[in-house]
């Protein structure tokens, strides 16, 4: 169901969010029908795949995402990481529900040189009535190394 938005970058209504599924909501954000949140332009990155239980995201540092040091900031890790894993959770949230972020946690295994691509994976491992759990990676496009792994716990809540 495509959703129209009254202006560039307008979030859809919580009556529209509540009459997709989770799955549906984020192919929206795949294909365009569906804005996608702002933050992804802000930190250089943005959705690439979805599909049930999964979903990743590719993403670029730049200078904009450094540290006083001169390195990738680890908040861009994280929150390439809580994007991909709690966007994964939200593939398996059904129509009238919502999700939010209860608790991540991550481990940088090594700096993300500026400027290479990185793809960022959430992959479901629960997904209750209450509660979703994911895990994540981030690895090089081109060099498939690992960068840092993560993991999380959702809550999914009915609305009435």
């Amino acid at each position: 169901m495509p959703l129209i938005a009254q202006g560039p970058g307008d979030l859809p209504s919580q009556a529209d969010l509540l009459s997709m599924s989770g799955l549906e909501f984020m192919q929206g954000i795949l294909d365009g029908t569906v804005p996608a949140p702002p933050i992804g332009s802000t930190l250089g990155y943005a959705l690439h795949h979805v599909a049930d239980g999964t979903a990743t995201f590719h993403g670029t540092p730049t200078f904009k995402t450094t540290n006083p040091m001169g390195t990738v900031h680890g908040g861009w890790y994280g929150t390439l990481l809580d994007s991909a894993m709690a966007c994964a959770v939200m593939t398996k949230v059904p129509r009238g529900a919502i999700y939010t972020t209860l608790e991540y946690k991550i481990n940088i295994t090594r700096t993300i040189p500026l400027g290479m691509t990185i793809a960022c994976t959430g992959t479901v491992d629960h997904a209750g009535r209450s509660t979703g759990v994911a895990t994540g990676e981030i690895r090089g496009v081109d060099d498939g190394k690992l960068y840092a792994t993560g993991s999380t716990t959702c809550l999914i809540m009915t609305l009435r």
